[in-house]
């Protein structure tokens, strides 16, 4: 299965997509939320062939102690932490147990929210169609969380949009997005970066940069 060149590529590939689904009526109106970082690239593609507005919707994972790559939970926003609690019980692990690290996120969430949005208030998405957008979907912890919060805003309608995904991930998502567009769900998925052939972290200042370009072209359009 082909791998994508990246996170840009990606976005123009998932933004076809989508296009076709909005010309069916599928995509009314849309709104186009990125999961920072690694999102964002991709999320400013899909906003660019929609013709959408595109924003950001902070969100941090909570990895499994010494292997923080692997999620175990997320938080977004105030919510409380959202854990997979299967997941939880098979580690030995407890709530209590990773109380320092949500903490540590959610200062990081904070800081990172201040610095993409500064005191711009967050979109309402109460009867818009959102799509969420990241770069790709392995647990699914940090996209849970995400969609679970915006579920309580009352958006019309919920679509998790990304390029590549593991199989079960994208199954589990039905049940909290009214749609999953993924491009390719490959058997033996590994990790989201080895779908890329660039995977390089995207910095704090690629995210302005990108957001900032994004919201120029809407005020001239």
């Amino acid at each position: 299965m082909k791998r994508f060149g990246d996170r840009r590529q990606a976005g123009e590939q998932l933004g076809l997509r989508l296009v076709e689904r909005s010309s069916e009526g599928g995509l009314p109106h849309p709104l186009v939320l990125a999961l920072p970082r690694g999102g964002v690239p991709v999320a400013a593609e899909v906003a660019r062939a929609l013709d959408a507005p595109l924003d950001v919707l902070v969100a941090r994972k909570i990895g499994v102690p010494g292997r923080p790559e692997t999620g175990i939970g997320a938080i977004v926003g105030d919510d409380p932490p959202l854990f997979d609690q299967r997941a939880l019980e098979m580690l030995g692990l407890s709530e209590d147990l990773l109380a320092r690290d949500v903490a540590r996120e959610r200062e990081e969430l904070r800081r990172r929210a201040l610095l993409y949005r500064g005191n711009r208030p967050p979109p309402d998405v109460k009867g818009r169609c959102v799509i969420v957008v990241d770069d790709g979907l392995a647990t699914g912890a940090t996209a849970r969380a995400a969609l679970r919060h915006l579920r309580r805003l009352e958006p019309a309608l919920l679509v998790l949009a990304v390029p590549v995904c593991a199989p079960g991930a994208a199954a589990d998502m039905c049940s909290d997005a009214d749609d999953v567009v993924c491009l390719r769900k490959p058997p033996e998925f590994g990790a989201v970066g080895y779908w890329y052939d660039d995977f390089e972290q995207v910095s704090d200042a690629e995210v302005i940069q990108i957001l900032d370009r994004q919201r120029g072209s809407a005020h001239r359009a």
